[in-house]
């Protein structure tokens, strides 16, 4: 598949251009503090002592410093997701960056990882370079105690190889429990063990204030490498007599030394005091309880809950965050919005699927265990529900479908959701966007998962037809399983009936003709769903070559 030029630059070009300056930086943070402590006469002796060891260690260091201050930007949630929502500041490009926050975050995380051990490595050789290369000459330069001690014993009676230890279990477990396998299996461990970054930061502030590697601070009156007097070669002290003596009259001092000014704080704490203010501000906004108004059961394991908050407002395509204390009371789980607050119209809703620990445990608080006779229709429930908070909403890609003349959602089984609040707008009349044109394909194994949203399609459909406008929506089902294929027999679904299809999309062809039908034009497109639909739509995105129309392609993921 030949990539275009125009729609990779589209795609990709903001993506690669700040990961261009995100490793520009860390490249030149990295040899710029290495040539410092190469080549630094206040690090001269040090250097003697420790040799490469001490320049990899600090270079890594800047690197740490860093990516430890940009990790935490991406999950400051609020302030992204304002900057998102001033148009008038940020661009449908930026926007577009913005959802690659999550992305960013993972690289910078997999950043810390590697060049902690780096740094760990090359510490390890410092500490053994201590023990051996005890300076007798410069007793404050020594980490060691004296000349062949454990280095083991350095490490665990010093305040930097202690809190070093603890940082690195620490790092070891979070970067464990991010793997996929782990997230998908046990989503606890990934959530507890990820929230240890707390004790992490706390840890790093009191690992730079160790003093273990110290400068000089006074280069003029003891210029570095004046004390020679003390070599055994008598040979080479007479080569040198006059050298040294010269020298030796410029040594008007002894060295003096003085621990290495830490500079962690200075990079960290302005990251860190953002993210703890917005946290703040995130638990003060979610400190009610939200009043829970309807539960109704789904086919195929899917809830849907409708909620009522006080001045809570949201747009389409926008995500909350669930807290149940009842299920556990630090866990948050993100769900995207179905339905949003209006004018007419005070509660808002989101639909979820039963897939996991934590949605069994919710589920069970909101509901009896579902007889067999009510396993297909919606099953409506009144009783008392478990106390519910909800953090947000937070921006989601999905808001910029009503930014482009013509937007493409595919959506693979309850990836429907982003799309569904957007088809929630276009029925309750939402007016002041440019969108002109919409088709929408929604991918399914069972006939029974569309019956979550038949209704909703059915009545956009019939709107839209009342009002002389049957182009605007192109609706497309399609059912990927043969044998689970069964008919809509319902007279009120026969809409969709008509618009159902059996097997897979044939993307190509469908990228084709919208882009014959909509030349010259940007076309957002919008996925959620199975990694396989969404590689295949970014790989056609990159590649589609119709004259003057360009597909852009977003994803939805949580962060």
């Amino acid at each position: 598949m030949v990539v275009s030029l125009r729609s990779w630059v589209a795609n990709e070009g903001g993506k690669h251009l700040i990961l261009v300056l995100w490793m520009g930086a860390n490249t030149w943070l990295f040899l710029k503090t290495f040539m410092l402590y190469y080549s630094g006469q206040q690090y001269h002796y040090l250097f003697e002592m420790l040799g490469l060891g001490l320049c990899i260690s600090r270079a890594s260091a800047s690197v740490l410093n860093l990516n430890c201050s940009l990790v935490l930007l991406p999950m400051c949630r609020s302030l992204l997701t304002f900057v998102r929502g001033r148009h008038t500041v940020s661009s449908r490009k930026t926007r577009r960056l913005l959802d690659k926050s999550k992305t960013f975050h993972v690289a910078c995380g997999v950043t810390i990882c590697i060049f902690s051990v780096v740094h760990v490595s090359a510490h390890l050789v410092n500490v053994m370079n201590f023990s051996v290369s005890y300076s007798d000459d410069f007793p404050a330069l020594n980490l060691a105690r004296y000349r062949g001690e454990d280095p083991k014993l350095i490490i665990l009676t010093t305040i930097p190889g202690v809190t070093g230890v603890l940082l690195v279990l620490i790092l070891f477990l979070m970067f464990m429990s991010s793997s996929y396998c782990v997230r998908v299996s046990n989503y606890e461990i990934f959530w507890y063990t990820h929230n240890l970054f707390i004790v992490f930061y706390i840890i790093l502030m009191v690992h730079i204030v160790g003093g273990a590697l110290k400068y000089q601070t006074n280069i003029e009156a003891h210029p570095p490498g004046c004390l020679r007097a003390n070599q055994s070669n008598t040979e080479q002290q007479d080569e040198e007599l006059h050298q040294r003596e010269a020298e030796e009259r410029r040594c008007r001092e002894e060295a003096h030394f003085h621990p290495h000014y830490p500079q962690t704080w200075l990079w960290v704490s302005g990251p860190l005091c953002l993210y703890c203010a917005e946290r703040f501000y995130r638990y003060m906004r979610s400190s009610d309880p939200v009043t829970i108004v309807t539960v109704i059961r789904h086919p195929c394991d899917v809830i849907e809950l409708r909620m009522l908050k006080k001045n809570f407002k949201a747009h389409p395509g926008q995500y909350i965050l669930l807290n149940c204390p009842g299920v556990s009371s630090f866990e948050n789980h993100p769900f995207t919005l179905t339905t949003c607050p209006t004018e007419n119209k005070t509660t808002f809703g989101i639909h979820l699927r039963v897939v996991g620990d934590w949605t069994e445990r919710f589920t069970q608080l909101l509901l009896p265990q579902p007889r067999i006779d009510l396993e297909i229709l919606p099953m409506v429930q009144q009783r008392r529900y478990p106390k519910l908070y909800v953090d947000g909403p937070f921006g989601g890609p999905s808001e910029e479908v009503f930014n482009y003349d013509v937007s493409l959602c595919v959506a693979g089984g309850i990836g429907v959701t982003p799309f569904a609040c957007v088809l929630h707008a276009l029925l309750d009349g939402w007016e002041g966007f440019r969108l002109q044109r919409l088709y929408f394909v929604w991918v399914c194994r069972e006939l029974h998962s569309f019956y979550w949203f038949a209704e909703l399609l059915c009545a956009l459909h019939h709107k839209l037809w009342q009002e002389n406008r049957p182009d605007y929506f192109n609706l497309k089902l399609y059912v990927s399983q043969e044998n689970k294929l069964q008919s809509m027999s319902e007279e009120k679904y026969q809409p969709l009936a008509s618009r159902l299809l059996v097997g897979r999309p044939r993307w190509k062809l469908l990228f084709k003709e919208i882009g014959k039908t909509n030349k010259h034009k940007r076309i957002g497109v919008f996925c959620c769903g199975p990694k396989g639909i969404s590689r295949t739509l970014h790989r056609l995105c990159n590649s589609t070559r119709n004259p003057g129309t360009t597909f852009e392609f977003n994803k939805e993921t949580f962060s």
